[in-house]
């Protein structure tokens, strides 16, 4: 770490959260600084670029106050740190780690660099295990194992606030271990969706095994930038560190993706497609690549990033960008959600590369991966037997197509809607029932075995 140097009356343009100023001094990028002006208030901010001659500094706070003429930058010597130790579970933070729920600092036992530490391929380990989120869609048929990079793609107007709290609260470890921790990181949101998550999580009492990073709309998109960042760091010291299981929430990704396309314009940037820049792939790639297992470690960190895709097209940069680095992604239907289905997950286009890893023996149930093949199947005829449907009509159709289309609204109605969590148990007897009102020859996916297990005593 350097010693700490100060530059006085070198800025030079103030655009948005953006100062740049003249370089007078060695500086590293994402070095730390604190701005501060005739207020004799202090900033925190961030080298973001340089140059021979200038440097642009990131305000993570409000510029409001900062005259050129008298503005002071003194450099850390050291890139952003967050001072972590016990008690984070339970806090509230603002976007930049710093708490808002009027309790006391965090008592620091270590500093971790925002931006983490990188890690040798070698050391990781396969992500294995089993975990339960209460949502039938993604527990039975695209199930999140620990040390998994699982997105959720929304559209605008669709519930994924709803179902980010009910993840949040309803999410465990298989055989009720209580080493399990989440880390929930709001991202851009308005107020009252802040307001929503904390009350949610407060009155449901998951909110003591919760580090809860607000970022609001109105705060810089500078800030907006290292929100995630402070989240993966308080999540790494809790999987790393304290040996937990940790499930991290990161929504909404698509305003990073805006912050990030506004700060790079800023700057003058060359743009990219849709204006974003061309660094987007590796900038999500150092935030999702900090899922996973380590060799020797205890802990584990799991990522559910959530993002909205704009005008409803999965094609976006952003969306497109995330399928590449993570391993699936759960799509919501604006479909099934006119039909009144909560949450609705269309499970056709979803998938989770990884849940073969982590079902079947030894891990949720033997016939977990069979069943889950067998739904799939049968839900995909059902909608191609509604596409003939609305050709010749249910007069013109086959008895096995009727018996199709019957599963398909049940499947919809009984498994994909739920009122309440269930336990994949719940969720594997629901499947079981809908599967025995198809036609036994129907059923390729399944064993004789299995059917007689499951099925035979229902008919």
């Amino acid at each position: 770490m350097r010693p700490r140097l100060s530059i006085e009356g070198g800025a030079v343009r103030l655009e948005g959260p953006l100062l740049f100023v003249r370089r007078t001094l060695e500086a590293g990028l994402n070095e730390a600084v604190e701005v501060s002006g005739s207020d004799g208030r202090s900033r925190l901010g961030r080298i973001a670029a340089l140059d021979e001659q200038h440097m642009t500094i990131e305000v993570l706070e409000s510029p409001d106050g900062l005259a050129l003429a008298d503005t002071v930058l003194r450099l850390r010597g050291a890139p952003l740190e967050f001072a972590l130790g016990p008690g984070i579970l339970g806090r509230v933070f603002n976007g930049i780690g710093e708490p808002v729920d009027g309790g006391p600092p965090l008592p620091a036992r270590v500093l971790q660099p925002i931006d983490g530490l990188p890690v040798n391929p070698v050391e990781r380990a396969l992500p294995r295990d089993f975990i339960e989120t209460g949502i039938s869609a993604i527990d039975l048929m695209n199930s999140l194992v620990r040390g998994q990079k699982l997105p959720l793609f929304s559209c605008g107007g669709l519930p994924h606030d709803r179902i980010a709290v009910d993840i949040a609260t309803h999410a465990r470890l298989r055989g009720g271990s209580d080493d399990f921790a989440i880390v929930f990181a709001g991202i851009g949101v308005p107020f009252d969706s802040a307001d929503f998550f904390r009350r949610s999580l407060e009155k449901s009492g998951a909110l003591a095994r919760t580090a809860l990073f607000l970022n609001l709309a109105s705060d810089s998109s500078t800030q907006r930038l290292l929100t995630p960042r402070f989240a993966l760091t308080a999540a790494e010291y809790l999987a790393f560190e304290e040996g937990r299981h940790v499930l991290v929430i990161l929504t909404d990704m698509t305003n990073y993706c805006e912050a990030l396309r506004e700060v790079s314009s800023s700057k003058g940037e060359v743009p990219g497609r849709k204006g974003f820049p061309g660094y987007l792939y590796s900038d999500l790639a150092q935030l999702y690549e900090r899922a996973g297992c380590l060799r020797g470690r205890a802990g584990t960190l799991t990522q559910l990033p959530i993002l909205t895709m704009p005008s409803d097209d999965i094609g976006h940069p952003v969306p497109d960008l995330t399928g590449y680095i993570t391993e699936g992604q759960i799509v919501l239907s604006r479909d099934l959600d006119r039909l009144g289905i909560h949450p609705p997950v269309d499970v056709l286009p979803s998938l989770s590369r990884l849940m073969k890893d982590g079902i079947g023996g030894g891990y949720t149930h033997a016939d977990h991966p069979a069943l889950a093949n067998q739904l799939y199947a049968a839900y995909a005829r059902a909608v191609q037997a509604r596409v003939l449907s609305s050709v010749v009509g249910d007069d013109g159709m086959t008895p096995v197509d009727r018996s199709y289309l019957a599963f398909g609204r049940a499947f919809e109605r009984e498994l994909l809607h739920q009122a309440a969590a269930r336990t994949l148990e719940a969720s594997m007897e629901t499947g079981w029932r809908l599967l025995a009102g198809l036609p036994e020859g129907e059923l390729t996916r399944l064993s004789d075995a299995q059917i007689a297990a499951h099925l035979r005593g229902r008919r």
